[in-house]
């Protein structure tokens, strides 16, 4: 439930239009509905400003329907991330509207469109194409949150006049997540152009010593240029969330 599906109970049973035990039954289910196998969380609008998101992986595929069919029968969007594509192809056969991205491994059914006040626009870096899930999965979280987001690919420091190319692009967005594998250089270069907060995202992309993204990892945190943050290897999503939370005017 959001805020203001919550705001339009309370204003009905002022009015007189809905009666206490007829807005009972509409807020039930907070905080959360046990369905047995999960405890679906309603109230997490409410106390976040986001909805619920179904992380996929390890999930099955009527697992995965039955907790999207409880959010949107209580009014919220879903999103899925990390989801398999055997479990993709039943969610869309089993729910209608239902738009998968398997590059971004992300499925969504979005009842209501977000449409946060917000400080400007989220741009998504991937320094290779062999980055593109990870920054893809911070796209299309945005995306769903409301937040305006856009994306420059394929600008590692290993031809650095690509991102330099797009320098006006860097200064003009509010917030910049940056996907890098290999030796996780590029967020130090773009945060020392910027003066906006600057969210590192490590991927498990490189060659046998990168440690399946412990080398990117570790250069992020170990960045020279100030105000750099990092979130945890291949963690497109959790990336995205504290973009929108910075991008967010509340």
């Amino acid at each position: 439930m959001t805020p203001e599906q919550l705001r339009q109970i309370l204003a009905q049973v002022a009015e007189g239009a809905l009666s206490p035990d007829e807005a009972l039954q509409k807020v039930k289910h907070l905080p959360f509905e046990d369905i047995g196998f999960a405890r679906v969380d309603h109230h997490r609008h409410l106390r976040v400003g986001f909805p619920e998101v179904i992380f996929g992986q390890g999930k099955t595929g009527p697992q995965i329907v039955a907790i999207a069919e409880r959010l949107l029968a209580a009014g919220q969007n879903v999103l899925v991330t990390r989801i398999q594509p055997e479990a993709a192809a039943e969610l869309l056969a089993r729910i209608p509207g239902v738009e998968h991205d398997p590059v971004a491994r992300t499925a969504s059914r979005i009842l209501s469109p977000a449409s946060p006040e917000t400080r400007g626009t989220v741009l998504v870096i991937a320094a290779g194409t062999s980055d593109l899930p990870v920054a893809a999965e911070a796209r299309r979280t945005l995306e769903a949150f409301g937040q305006p987001a856009e994306t420059l690919y394929d600008v590692g420091v290993s031809g650095l006049h690509r991102l330099l190319a797009s320098k006006e692009r860097l200064t003009t967005a509010s917030v910049l997540i940056v996907v890098a594998g290999m030796e996780g250089a590029l967020p130090s270069v773009v945060a020392g152009l910027v003066d906006c907060p600057v969210i590192a995202v490590p991927t498990s992309i490189g060659y046998g010593a990168s440690f399946g993204g412990i080398a990117a990892l570790l250069g992020m945190l170990n960045s020279c240029a100030a105000g750099v943050v990092v979130v945890n290897i291949d963690n497109g999503f959790g990336a995205a969330v504290a973009a929108a939370q910075i991008n967010r005017r509340t």
